[in-house]
């Protein structure tokens, strides 16, 4: 399964009144792995983004004025999630936007029509009612590294979330006893390794280092009897 964990910023809280997206961050899983395949990008929104915008993300109207118009992405962004299963927290935000961005193009895309769609928010509030459920309290319960998150950024709130999503969902990610602690618990916490890390060295025994082993084996069974790994040895 193909999934894509997606984060985006805005000049404003409501595409209804006219706020757009200025920058798409997605991270790609694959049967639940991180691929390391991303997309990533800012911007230009015909508009001005809201002080208070800005003080949530940082990015500022400056910035983004040599940005690409989302028309210019729309087909290389749609081609990236299409079939995919989209994993956003607070879906009905994000994919509210996106589905107004599409409206404004030909031939018009509704996002729900070509994807399918998890809200982490929804799970979290399931599994941890009555407690915090935005990304940083889910990544003080779960552990994960968000020292990095001074400000809101897609595409890094992406790759936090979906570690979030693999640990919220039951996958295999913790590598603490710790990583599932509760809100205000001490932890060391997780860290992603990059998919295309080289593949860790096998060191084997060395001769001199059989015959240590088998001595000691020896002297076991002469003190004790058989011992388990005898056992195993001869049904090999």
């Amino acid at each position: 399964m193909r999934q894509i964990v997606l984060d985006t910023e805005t000049t404003g809280i409501d595409p209804n009144d006219g706020h757009r997206i200025i920058e798409i961050g997605c991270v790609e899983l694959v049967e639940r792995q991180l691929t390391g395949r991303n997309y990533h990008v800012y911007i230009n929104p015909e508009r001005e983004v809201e002080a208070e915008a800005i003080t949530v993300h940082g990015i500022t109207n400056e910035f983004l004025e040599d940005k690409p118009k989302f028309a210019e992405v729309a087909n290389d962004f749609f081609e990236f999630i299409k079939g995919a299963e989209l994993v956003i927290h607070n879906a009905a935000f994000d994919v509210g936007f996106m589905d107004a961005e599409f409206a404004r193009m030909k031939p018009v895309r509704k996002t729900a029509d070509h994807c399918g769609i998890v809200d982490t928010l929804a799970i979290a509030r399931k599994k941890h009612p009555g407690q915090k459920n935005n990304l940083d309290a889910l990544c003080k319960r779960y552990g994960v590294d968000n020292s990095n998150r001074d400000l809101h950024g897609a595409l890094l709130d992406a790759e936090i979330l979906a570690d979030v999503y693999l640990l919220l969902t039951g996958g295999q990610t913790a590598l603490s006893l710790d990583a599932g602690a509760e809100e205000g618990s001490s932890g060391t916490g997780i860290r992603r390794l990059p998919a295309k890390r080289p593949a860790l060295n096998v060191i084997r025994a060395s001769e001199d280092e059989h015959g240590a082993h088998e001595e000691f084996m020896a002297m076991l069974e002469k003190q004790a009897g058989e011992t388990v790994w005898g056992k195993l040895q001869q049904s090999d």
